[in-house]
């Protein structure tokens, strides 16, 4: 896959990542329930202490690391792809920390967690796999054989 594929991917990823942030920071603030396949644990993730960080909606974070993601893919070489990687890491930790929350202490899945979730495991990939790409630096060689 071409560098520009990985590129438009991790961008289109982190694009349905704020549409996914951007209805669960609504729900918080407008106080709706949230739509849900399984009955009320949505809205049990959603009310329950893990869902804000220092009084921040853990949505709003969300809003903020994709938005971020898709600046850093406005960075040209090796500096855009090294923080598009950076922000995909922490991101995807962040990510896997509240999904281990959600099963072990809220026991409750949000299906919009989860998908969040998924979609910044496979940026988090992308980002890698365009790291990962990299041509190697030309090395250079000097006289005499050192």
């Amino acid at each position: 896959m071409s560098e520009r594929r990985l590129t438009v991917a991790i961008a289109a990823l982190a694009i349905v990542g704020l549409a996914i942030a951007g209805y669960l920071t609504w729900v918080h603030y407008s106080g709706a329930k949230p739509l849900c396949l399984a009955s009320g644990a949505c809205e049990r993730v959603q009310g329950s202490r893990y869902s804000r960080v220092a009084g921040v909606p853990v949505a709003l974070v969300g809003i903020v690391g994709y938005a971020s993601v898709l600046g850093s893919l406005a960075i040209r070489g090796d500096p855009g792809r090294f923080a598009t990687a950076l922000l995909a890491f922490a991101g995807f930790g962040f990510s896997a920390y509240l999904t281990y929350r959600e099963l072990f202490t809220i026991d409750a899945i949000c299906q919009w967690c989860v998908a969040s979730a998924v979609v910044m495991t496979a940026i988090a990939v992308l980002a890698a796999v365009r790291v990962w790409r990299l041509p190697a630096p030309a090395q250079t060689y000097r006289a005499g054989g050192r």
